[in-house]
């Protein structure tokens, strides 16, 4: 039913502006303006996303974008680098899985499977994940 038609995500924030300055400025996304002030993010693949404000916001409790990278060092040092703090979990947070390092990057045992994760202004929680995952 759906194979050919174009899709999107969505997910809300308390603060189109931080919103704004976060996805264009620190994460460097093409972030425009749409209908009632909402944005529409672009992302590198081309997939679209759609950030809207809500005052009653509260940031879901799962990851609601990961961002793929062939380097999730690499990428995690350069967000720390733009302010952006990746160690958003403890060991306990995440119990049933191998431990993070002080970057905040969770590896497997083959180092094979990366992930770091971070939030947004609005507490929504993000991550890096290698490609070869």
């Amino acid at each position: 039913m759906f194979t050919s038609s174009e899709a999107f995500s969505s997910f809300s924030v308390d603060d189109i502006d931080k919103a704004k300055r976060f996805y264009g400025e620190t994460l460097g996304l093409s972030v425009t303006e749409g209908m009632m002030g909402n944005l529409e993010v672009r992302l590198g693949n081309g997939a679209q996303l759609f950030i809207y404000v809500k005052p009653d916001h509260v940031p879901a409790s799962f990851t609601v974008l990961n961002f793929m990278t062939d380097d999730v060092e690499k990428t995690v040092g350069e967000l720390n680098a733009r302010g952006v703090t990746t160690k958003i979990y403890g060991d306990a947070d995440l119990a049933d899985m191998p431990p993070n390092d002080e970057k905040g990057i969770m590896r497997d045992e083959e180092d094979r499977a990366q992930i770091a994760w971070f939030t947004d202004p609005a507490a929504n929680v993000l991550a890096v994940v290698a490609e070869s995952m």
